[in-house]
């Protein structure tokens, strides 16, 4: 029994491992839960590590579902962005994970590298597993294992945001713009907006969303105005913890429509990344006080 809660602990990092992975809380959850069903039916007194082997045989799972999903992801309609995660009350382990960094503006800079890289980095980078659990893991060479993690830590550096925003800058500059977003003032909100923002935003074929993104913060601006205007009685934007960082949500008769979340540098708004995909939004959310 001891042993099963002591490997039980580290459920939350696997899942913030394999979230990262994947992009989706339930494939990230239902991955985890596969690694501990493998885990429970084998000779566990001859494995030294519960960790290395876990997050060994959790790596080849993911590359194995992403490979299945790499189809569904090409065919999907309009851009494609991770599945939010919000607030949720976890246990302290749990919530200690998620406040490392899983910004979806990382996320995003994941997904764009392959399924070997992303696991390769992740494990060396983030993890701290040596190159030979790598090399298990995505059955290479160590050599080769190498020269996969540099190359995506080179693309990972090269187009993760470069600002150390501190979350009270970040944090008052959602504000701000709810705030305007909400009074329609579209001078406002182009004036919290950099002037090369971009706006995404991931519907999925299934919710109202620009099929491509909106760049530049006078449309945004006017694209934010233009939304309100066509909201139903009932809406309501409230901020919430997204991903870790501020962000909003929106509701409609107490459903939530959409989730939205932010990059800025601390002065301005970089980036605007709204998920309108239904299937998304299905997690449970304790507004931020």
């Amino acid at each position: 029994m001891h042993m099963i809660a002591e490997t039980e602990k580290l459920r939350p990092r696997l899942f913030s491992f394999a979230y990262r992975l994947l992009g989706s809380r339930q494939e990230a959850e239902d991955v985890v839960q596969e690694a501990f069903l493998r885990w429970h039916s084998a000779k566990t007194t001859d494995i030294r590590s519960a960790e290395a082997w876990l997050v060994t045989v959790l790596s080849r799972l993911c590359v194995d579902r992403l490979r299945t999903i790499r189809a569904e992801r090409q065919n999907y309609v309009g851009p494609w962005l991770p599945e939010p995660l919000l607030s949720v009350e976890q246990s302290p382990d749990h919530t200690a994970e998620l406040a490392s960094d899983l910004s979806m503006a990382l996320l995003v800079v994941l997904q764009r590298l392959s399924a070997e890289e992303r696991v390769g980095f992740l494990m060396h980078d983030v993890f701290d597993c040596d190159y030979s659990e790598v090399s298990i893991a995505l059955g290479k060479s160590e050599a080769a294992c190498r020269q996969l993690v540099s190359r995506a830590r080179r693309r990972v550096r090269r187009d993760k945001p470069r600002f150390e925003v501190s979350n009270a800058a970040h944090g008052q500059l959602v504000k701000q713009y709810v705030q305007a977003v909400q009074e329609r003032d579209a001078e406002r909100i182009a004036k919290l907006l950099a002037p090369d923002a971009v706006f995404t935003s991931d519907g999925g074929g299934k919710a109202w969303a620009a099929l491509h993104p909106i760049i530049g913060a006078a449309r945004i601006a006017r694209m934010e105005v233009g939304v309100m205007t066509k909201l139903p009685r009932g809406y309501l934007l409230e901020l919430a913890d997204v991903n870790g960082q501020a962000g909003i949500i929106g509701k409609v008769d107490g459903q939530i429509y959409a989730v939205t979340s932010f990059t800025t540098n601390g002065l301005q708004i970089l980036s605007v990344m709204r998920v309108l995909n239904p299937d998304k939004l299905t997690g449970g959310l304790h507004p931020r006080a």
